[in-house]
């Protein structure tokens, strides 16, 4: 089997676990709302949800648990730079707000639930009970650093291209 054919296997994998969330209205309309930069929430939110399976896929954990949780650990839907939450600052609302939301749509089990509430650690104090939620917690600073790192390059590679005209 080659290196192609393994990554296509746990990408389906990964697939089948999530397909079901990602045919719920309030999951798709996450693609309406901006992550980082030019990422949707979506597109972010399913990175999220496919690192966090392989990190835990690699070492044995929950690995649909994970991919579920790192699907629905931004299920918000307002944009957090103009609207204030009665929760209070973004960093620390949006975790509850995205629990509660998930709640709605979905059962969720002790692992996905301390995932998704608490995958702002460490900049809140609120710490992961799981290596699972940990898992969803790296996945999400992986994955955000990644989508500022991108936009940056290509603004970079626009200004040079521009300069060498």
């Amino acid at each position: 089997m080659t290196k192609f054919d393994k990554k296509n296997l746990l990408v389906q994998e990964h697939n089948s676990y999530v397909e079901e969330l990602l045919s719920i209205e309030a999951v798709k309309k996450l693609d309406d709302f901006t992550q980082h930069l030019n990422t949707s929430r979506l597109e972010h939110s399913v990175s999220v949800s496919y690192y966090s399976f392989l990190i835990c896929k690699k070492f044995g954990w929950d690995c649909v648990s994970a991919a579920r949780a790192g699907l629905l650990h931004d299920l918000y839907h307002y944009d957090w730079r103009l609207e204030k939450q009665p929760e209070g600052n973004h960093a620390y609302a949006h975790p509850l707000v995205a629990l509660r939301n998930a709640k709605l749509v979905t059962e969720l089990n002790r692992i996905e639930s301390d995932a998704i509430v608490k995958h702002m650690w460490p900049l809140t104090l609120r710490f992961p009970r799981y290596k699972e939620s940990y898992a969803v917690t790296l996945a999400d600073k992986y994955c955000a650093s990644m989508e500022f790192i991108t936009q940056i390059n290509k603004k970079i590679s626009k200004v040079l291209k521009q300069s060498a005209i």
